[in-house]
């Protein structure tokens, strides 16, 4: 089967949710409950099942962490200081500006590509670029914004952290998975069972929500920074990522996913966040609307030139 063949079946489904969002024949409004839905009970009960029932020593995989995460980081350290000293943008805003470009939608677009063409290895893979980047991205990002409105004290700044990364679901449902690995203990069949009968519901669920909440308006925005961002974000990171993962000597699933991860759209955390602190919005969200609507043709090509 080629690569196409596996791919845009994916994306028709979220071809399917904008159609039925654009017509009228679903409210778009739709959108925020079925990705509460996917992000809050399906996603994590997938993560959780298949890190439960894998051996602790696979879900260390160093170079894939250093392809990821440590492309991403590079990247993200990279535009925050081409913003503060071409773009003139203060510390809050260079660091969305950053987040833009390199912080991933892991959890609502890698992880059901991922799964929709390797299954379980995929989810797994996934999931621990997830938790990088709450990780490794989120505590600069929010330490710099929090430092931009001029906090009293950094306490509330790590506070909100510490709060954001303990709710998490898919921390959590990581976490939890880890620890039943950790065990060694087997995984009852029930329970196994009860899990993925939510998981099974994500690929749909999250990629049919992506189109249905997908609106052409949020391109009206500065074409150059976005175009320029949107390029960071399909091209250079995932790119950055493949040659780390090859100085690394990673297989080839695990090089594929470490560029896949990178190379998905910008996450709408980013969009949350701009809006939470007033910095930046419409770049933001044009940035996110962008490199959703172009990673159809990146990830092909990056498909593609990986197999």
């Amino acid at each position: 089967m080629t690569v196409a063949a596996l791919v845009l079946p994916v994306f028709a489904v979220i071809l399917s949710g904008w159609i039925a969002g654009a017509s009228g024949y679903l409210p778009r409004s739709l959108s925020g409950p079925l990705i509460q839905f996917a992000y809050n009970v399906a996603m994590p009960a997938l993560v959780f099942v298949t890190i439960a029932e894998e051996r602790l020593e696979a879900l260390l995989e160093w170079g894939f962490i250093a392809a990821f995460g440590g492309g991403s980081l590079l990247c993200f350290g990279l535009v925050y200081a081409a913003a503060r000293i071409w773009w003139h943008r203060g510390a809050g805003a260079s660091a969305l500006i950053g987040a833009s470009a390199a912080m991933t939608n892991t959890g609502f677009v890698a992880l059901p590509v991922l799964y929709a063409l390797y299954g379980a290895r995929g989810v797994l893979a996934a999931a621990v670029a997830t938790v990088l980047v709450a990780v490794l991205m989120f505590p600069p990002l929010i330490w710099l914004l929090e430092r931009d409105r001029d906090m009293a004290s950094g306490r509330r700044g790590f506070g909100a952290l510490i709060r954001m990364t303990l709710v998490n679901p898919l921390i959590v449902s990581t976490v939890l998975g880890l620890g039943w690995s950790i065990s060694g203990l087997p995984l009852p069949a029930p329970l196994g069972d009860f899990a993925r009968i939510f998981g099974d519901t994500l690929t749909g669920c999250a990629l049919f929500s992506i189109g249905l909440g997908f609106s052409l308006s949020g391109l009206r925005h500065d074409w150059r920074a976005t175009l320029t961002l949107s390029f960071v974000k399909l091209a250079v990171v995932p790119g950055v990522a493949w040659i780390v993962a090859g100085l690394c000597g990673l297989s080839p699933f695990q090089t594929l996913a470490a560029v896949i991860c990178a190379g998905v759209p910008t996450a709408k955390t980013a969009y949350v966040l701009a809006g939470e602190f007033g910095v930046e919005h419409d770049l933001v969200a044009s940035t996110v609307s962008v490199t959703t609507l172009l990673s159809v043709v990146t990830l092909l090509a990056w498909l593609y030139v990986l197999q």
